[in-house]
């Protein structure tokens, strides 16, 4: 087993413990070490044959010899009894917004309750509302998050996919016949949820390829078998698409594969208009393929500039490329840093000092530290003195690191639009994410109204997550993104796009309209474990989508001229 499917097992042993009314210590350290597991940057099955996993912070004896055994078997009895004492239905009612471990425990004690049937039919027969700690309140929103989830059901976060995708590659890429492989489909658009993955080959030898696919170690299931297109859904819930066409057709395939079916649709179009026929097994003028070395190849026979795979949505790419003007869009490697990173100070899981030590290996010029306000007591927000102290604590750091060390916090803009510290604390900043984490029900007029006037107060440096998103959790809440863009303009603001994968907010659709409008979107990870800083790649293929450039960019700044942009901002209110 890989760790990312036995960080998976272990949150599992979590949330089944605590159905079982398990004391909150054990529950936590399982939750714990699932994160820990999932973020190793060291090789998991050499740490196992070391002995040295059990000395890792968070990782006790017992959870290391768990983990040992799943490593070198790829089973656990102990998971395996916990499964059967629970009906299995309660870990999908788990992922409904509203429910959790401890709700679905009560809903299974009280209601008998197995599944999200079973579930959904008690909400609408006003069974649920009457148990206590829940409420009509909680009822609609159960309700409402059974559809939300049932609706998003067949979806898979990006951040899954790509793992995956990396797995299935790994393992084709020592099939026998191989010439060449890639990733297809909405992961290479970088969507940000993605239903399947497709994978494609280009080979004079099928079979062989085929076998490789249909041993892949994950599988749970075989969909379908046959000579140049098999499926396979992987015990993960995800479904894995293998095509091998002929080295001469793999240019026209990679380019059909890849889709979106809009962009597709304008293509083929395009061929038509000149008297050719645009499929995934050529370019043809009458019976004869025209010969494309590579995809580039295609579009420039097309008349067009290449399009990234990115902008492939049909969204003005056809425009541009057709008078050569798409821009060039940002890469992983113009980013110098980032913002919104969390620690123990708050709800972060390493310490100010680990996040710091990281950010630095991985060749970091800045890292702005942000941890919560006093408001979110849940997430230990920072009192004033708290406050005071880890500016003591991070000007200590400063002398020890030559990473440049921006100390900020993450703000809660309050219900009427006020931010959470007095402006004698919000002046002692280098920067403030000014985010939401409360009171989402507001119509949109009046979070919209709340949120500018947040950005008005002056101190607002970058809105954090502007909608609040949680992708394939729950929607955002009601808010005018074009008018929230106008104010971050006016106010000089930055707006975030939150690459956590299960956020992805600011929305890439909406990206053109910051860009026209001169608002700098800044990439940051969210990061709230060593783990999270690693989320930035992410954010890029986000940025990429949203036609964003360099200089549209304000964590691809240089130091010099970020520490000029912050000081030039104006925060003694708008």
């Amino acid at each position: 087993m890989d760790k990312l499917q036995i960080a998976e097992i272990l949150e599992e042993i979590g949330s089944l413990l605590e159905m079982q009314g398990e004391n909150p210590f054990k529950t936590r350290a399982y939750h714990n070490a699932s994160r820990i597991i999932g973020g190793l940057d060291q090789d998991l099955e050499q740490l196992v044959k070391d002995g040295t996993l059990k000395d890792l912070k968070g990782i006790g004896p017992s959870i290391a010899e768990k983990v040992s055994t799943l490593v070198a078997t790829g089973k656990l009895p102990y998971y395996e009894e916990l499964q059967k004492s629970l009906p299995s239905g309660l870990m999908e009612m788990i992922r409904v917004q509203g429910v959790g471990p401890k709700r679905a425990k009560i809903l299974y004690d009280k209601l008998k309750i197995k599944n999200l049937r079973e579930l959904e039919d008690a909400c609408r027969k006003n069974l649920v509302a009457g148990l206590e700690g829940f409420g009509e309140k909680s009822q609609a929103n159960i309700l409402q998050g059974i559809g939300f989830y049932s609706e998003h059901a067949e979806y898979h976060h990006y951040n899954e996919a790509a793992a995956l995708s990396g797995l299935i590659l790994e393992h084709m890429r020592k099939a026998p016949g191989v010439e060449e492989i890639c990733v297809c489909g909405s992961l290479r658009r970088h969507k940000e949820v993605v239903r399947d993955i497709d994978v494609l080959v280009s080979s004079r030898k099928p079979q062989p390829i085929m076998d490789r696919f249909l041993s892949f170690p994950f599988t749970g299931k075989i969909l379908g078998q046959g000579e140049t297109k098999s499926s396979i859904l992987v015990r993960q819930g995800m479904q894995i698409d293998l095509r091998v066409v002929k080295p001469d057709e793999f240019p026209f395939a990679q380019h059909y594969f890849t889709g979106s079916k809009e962009h597709n649709i304008v293509m083929r179009h395009r061929a038509q208009q000149r008297g050719w026929k645009l499929s995934e097994y050529g370019l043809f003028k009458g019976p004869r393929r025209i010969p494309c070395a590579d995809e580039a190849a295609i579009f420039d026979k097309l008349g067009l500039q290449y399009i990234p795979p990115e902008l492939r949505e049909d969204r003005g790419e056809f425009e541009a490329a057709g008078k050569k003007r798409l821009p060039k869009l940002i890469e992983e490697n113009d980013l110098r840093g980032a913002f919104h990173v969390h620690t123990t100070w708050s709800d972060g899981k390493a310490s100010l000092e680990d996040m710091v030590a990281e950010a630095e290996r991985l060749g970091w010029e800045y890292v702005g530290i942000s941890d919560h306000s006093k408001t979110p007591t849940y997430a230990n927000g920072l009192s004033m003195e708290r406050v005071r102290a880890q500016e003591e604590a991070i000007e200590k750091l400063r002398k020890k690191h030559k990473i440049r060390i921006f100390r900020g916090t993450e703000c809660d803009i309050l219900k009427d639009g006020s931010l959470d510290y007095p402006e004698e604390i919000l002046k002692r900043f280098d920067f403030v994410v000014g985010s939401i984490h409360s009171s989402f029900k507001m119509t949109e007029d009046e979070m919209t109204r709340r949120i500018i006037r947040a950005l008005e107060t002056g101190y607002v440096t970058m809105l954090g997550h502007p909608t609040g998103r949680l992708l394939l959790q729950r929607e955002g809440y009601p808010v005018n993104i074009p008018k929230i863009i106008d104010a971050a303009a006016r106010t000089g603001s930055a707006i975030e796009l939150n690459c956590h994968p299960y956020r992805f907010d600011l929305d890439w659709r909406m990206m053109p309209l910051a860009k026209e409008k001169g608002v700098r979107i800044s990439i940051n990870p969210d990061a709230h474990d060593i783990a999270g800083l690693s989320f930035l790649p992410f954010g890029i293929g986000i940025a990429r989508k949203g036609w964003l450039t360099k200089k549209d960019v304000l964590n691809a700044m240089p130091l010099t001229e970020v520490e000029a942009w912050l000081k030039s901002r104006d925060r003694s209110g708008v």
